[in-house]
């Protein structure tokens, strides 16, 4: 079956204070059934300024659970989105550099 995969992803200041709130899409893949409760197995997530990007450093692959399957009967075809357990980012702490 083919999955949109996504996380709600929330920005954060030193002291905690929202900066932003965005959904991060993974992408498009063909898997078998997922279920919630499921890991999935990626890079972790890091920011750019304010970008929200794949953190692809030696050692930062990370697991995320399913934590939601939402099924859109009315797109043709049906549509499955998979949603990833949240994550919260802080500014200056998981910034990954420019672009190289």
């Amino acid at each position: 079956m083919k999955y949109v995969i996504s996380q709600w992803v929330t920005i954060v200041d030193m002291n905690d204070e929202i900066m932003a709130k965005t959904l991060f899409q993974h992408g498009e893949y063909e898997s078998l059934p997922l279920t919630v409760g499921c890991t999935v197995v990626t890079w972790q997530l890091g920011l750019r300024e304010f970008e929200v990007v794949y953190d692809q450093r030696e050692g930062k692959q990370t697991r995320f659970k399913v934590t939601d399957i939402e099924l859109d009967l009315l797109s043709q075809p049906a549509a499955a989105r998979i949603y990833l357990e949240p994550v919260k980012l802080i500014l200056g702490h998981h910034d990954i550099g420019q672009a190289g």
